[in-house]
């Protein structure tokens, strides 16, 4: 008689193996932890061998368990594109878009736009994931996402919004104690705000302001504090710690900020919406991208 494994207690031990704890899977879940060591027994009992080495520290798969893992990993995403097909046959769009974005793209320019595309789809719920580090989309955990760069991952469906422009802003407070910088080289004397050692890999021209004016080799400028996002490096600026280097985007939810060296612009970027392939026939995901696409079109223009 062939063996079956019940859906439930595989979802469990997949929830587990990826939370490393019994704990963390009942979180995940949203179970009792006894329920979930309950299915785990029952799921080592139906294939009479261990899945996990159990430590005061957590869980660690057996030999065995990674061989299980894989599978069920392959299954937990098959199921996710499953429903996320199923909610998009429907006629009119509805049900929940999952969006990864930076914090300061998602913070400061996102949330200002989705109030109008809610109102046009108002069976669509959005959930925002704001994060500075790839997501990875193959785990089907989103169903979209913005990025300033292009994709690194394969079997995606990428589509380029627009091109972001960059300022040099300070606080009135900050010019008021200061004064404003009238040439580059004035900015060697005034506090700066910005990522210095703590920038993420992929913002390459998120440092722009420490090298400005400064030739190929030469010594950047320090920040007199760094920040390890954006939108950190907005809010220091407007508590009037110094000058800042930021996307002209972030600027239009403050009034405390006013832009200095005006014939000065930063390296642009541009911004990605990138969405999985499987996911080519969501209906979410198209008139979502369809309303960025709309949205975004003054960055080709003039910051926002």
């Amino acid at each position: 008689m062939p063996l079956t494994l019940d859906w439930d207690k595989l979802k469990t031990f997949h929830a587990a193996a990826e939370a490393g704890s019994l704990t963390g899977a009942a979180e995940r879940l949203e179970i009792s932890q006894s329920a979930v060591s309950r299915q785990i027994s029952a799921l080592e009992h139906s294939l009479a061998t261990p899945v996990f080495h159990r430590h005061a520290r957590g869980l660690t798969l057996t030999e065995q368990g990674r061989i299980l893992y894989a599978a069920a990993d392959e299954m937990a995403h098959r199921a996710a594109l499953a429903v996320a097909t199923v909610k998009d046959s429907r006629d009119k769009p509805q049900g929940t878009l999952r969006v990864s974005t930076p914090i300061s793209l998602g913070a400061n320019w996102l949330t200002s736009v989705l109030p109008e595309f809610l109102k046009a789809y108002p069976l669509i719920n959005v959930e925002l994931y704001l994060e500075d580090e790839e997501h990875d989309l193959a785990a089907f955990d989103v169903d979209c996402a913005l990025r300033p760069w292009p994709s690194t991952q394969g079997d995606v469906i990428e589509r380029r919004l627009g091109t972001i422009s960059q300022s040099l802003y300070a606080s009135q407070t900050y010019l008021a104690q200061r004064g404003a910088p009238r040439t580059v080289e004035d900015l060697d004397n005034h506090d700066l705000v910005a990522f210095g050692k703590l920038m993420p890999s992929r913002l390459n021209s998120a440092n722009w302001i420490l090298s400005l004016g400064r030739e190929e080799g030469e010594t950047a400028r320090q920040p007199i504090l760094a920040v390890n996002n954006l939108h950190g490096i907005m809010r220091a600026a407007e508590a009037g710690m110094g000058i800042v280097g930021i996307p002209d985007y972030m600027t239009a939810m403050s009034r405390r900020l006013v832009r200095v060296l005006p014939q000065i612009s930063g390296t642009p970027f541009d911004v990605f919406f990138v969405y999985p392939a499987e996911l080519r026939g969501s209906v979410r995901a198209k008139v979502f991208r369809d309303f960025l696409v709309r949205v975004s079109k003054g960055w080709r223009q003039s910051p926002i």
